[in-house]
């Protein structure tokens, strides 16, 4: 079962969690879904594989009308990701979805026309959501060729997909970082091998440096809290990634 968490409100401005599941089946990866809202719509984020949509539905579904979602943002193409757009798409065929361009011909896979998709290109691009203005952030080869961030300015929370997660053992289940040297050795082999790009890893860590986050939130695991977000950040700085353990 899935359950929620708010980690951010001010008025009708909302983040929450949908935060892992520990009755999913072994098999498949655990994920955290995210939900932005205001002025009374709200976009999704990484909305997670087809075998999950139901828990997130629900989960979603105490918190917010599902009907006022305005769209989906995919920060790449992985199955864990967004496998679940058709039944989101079924749900609500308006809804839009937000991904790299590079992927605008593979997501559709999964379902939707080519209206539903809204190209993100290289740079980024400003979304806007009933006046609250979220920007996509460029985080290409990490892991995915075409990958972006969602950074809201006004919460100071960044949205990482992929960077800053960990692949935690069972019995942890906590939502936010508590000890981050014990919490960063299950980051350390996943980010060594996904993390394709030494260059790309070091232009992230200085163009996310630049802008002000209380809260780091990845797509595995626990979410980087006040010093923690620096913390990670250093320690991503130094990190060897692209590594294959032969």
């Amino acid at each position: 079962m899935k359950t929620t968490k708010t980690i951010f409100q001010d008025g009708s401005h909302k983040w929450v969690a949908i935060v892992r599941d520990p009755q999913k089946p072994h098999h498949l990866i655990d994920t955290n879904e995210y939900l932005v809202t205001h002025g009374g719509r709200g976009l999704l984020l990484d909305p997670g594989g087809a075998e999950i949509f139901p828990a997130v539905f629900s989960a979603l579904a105490t918190e917010f009308d599902p009907s006022a979602l305005a769209g989906i943002f995919a920060s790449h193409q992985d199955p864990d990701i967004c496998s679940s757009l058709a039944l989101w798409l079924e749900f609500n065929p308006q809804m839009h979805c937000y991904v790299s361009w590079l992927w605008s011909s593979f997501i559709p896979h999964f379902g939707g026309t080519v209206e539903t998709f809204v190209q993100i290109p290289d740079p980024g691009l400003n979304i806007a959501l009933e006046g609250l203005l979220l920007q996509a952030v460029p985080a290409h080869y990490l892991h995915s060729s075409g990958n972006f961030n969602l950074y809201d300015k006004t919460a100071k929370l960044l949205f990482s997909g992929d960077v800053g997660a960990a692949l935690l053992p069972a019995g942890e289940e906590a939502l936010f970082v508590e000890d981050f040297d014990r919490h960063i050795r299950h980051a350390e082999a996943f980010h060594r091998r996904w993390m394709g790009s030494n260059d790309a890893k070091r232009r992230w860590c200085e163009r996310i440096s630049q802008l002000e986050i209380d809260m780091l939130c990845p797509q595995h695991g626990a979410i980087y809290q006040g010093a923690d977000v620096q913390r990670f950040i250093n320690w991503f700085d130094e990190l060897q990634v692209g590594i294959v353990g032969l």
